[in-house]
């Protein structure tokens, strides 16, 4: 996801993504040509990332991101960053609109779509919201962190974020964990909580996994 990324670095972290055996490797749409190509054949799908990290385009500009990479592309996963300023201003009906008519292109291409509501910028009762909003839009999976918040502390999936969104979800919604998951410890707790996926950058998930 670093924008500073070479290609033969791109392909580099890819290419342990598949041979660790991640469910999906997360890239930015640039990356779309190599990365789908690399991931033929085997078990690890992509998921590209959708007006990421801030999710303040327009809503028919995330519509048409969503329909080219998902009609381009073979992706298992679009991530969408939800307006998590209009969800601040508690413009709900806004955040549920926005989400949904990018779910909508998503589902018509048999891609899941995941709702990134960036928790470090939001409260208990924001969190609980944007889960709703996500399950109201009918996405398939709610989000806790982008990884580049630059408005406050970051802390990312802590269990104590997840906690609300997974009470929140009411089974209604998958949830991921993601934001400064980096030690084998957090891992196991997110998993013992319940959660149905976890994201994590490519130099923790060795160490996570144990791998050395």
């Amino acid at each position: 996801m670093k924008p500073q990324l070479t290609q033969d670095e791109i392909i580099k972290y890819s290419q342990a993504g598949i041979d660790l055996g991640c469910a999906t490797i997360c890239i930015n749409p640039a990356a779309l040509d190599v990365v789908t190509k690399l991931v033929e054949g085997t078990n690890t799908g992509v998921c590209v990332v959708c007006d990421f990290p801030f999710g303040l385009s327009t809503t028919q500009s995330k519509v048409l991101q969503a329909e080219e990479y998902c009609s381009k592309y073979k992706i298992t996963d679009l991530d969408i960053v939800a307006n998590f300023g209009q969800l601040r201003s508690g413009n709900l009906d806004f955040v549920t609109a926005d989400i949904k008519a990018v779910s909508d292109v998503c589902h018509k291409y048999g891609v899941a779509c995941k709702v990134i509501i960036e928790t470090d910028s939001l409260n208990k009762q924001q969190i609980i919201d944007g889960t709703k909003c996500a399950i109201a839009a009918g996405a398939d999976y709610i989000k806790s962190s982008t990884g580049f918040y630059t408005g406050g502390e970051t802390v990312g999936g802590t269990p104590e974020i997840i906690k609300i969104m997974i009470e929140a979800a009411d089974g209604k919604i998958k949830v991921k964990a993601s934001g400064k998951v980096r030690t084998q410890e957090h891992f196991f707790k997110l998993i013992d909580m319940g959660v149905d996926r976890v994201g994590m950058g490519y130099s923790s998930t060795p160490i996570v996994l144990g791998i050395k």
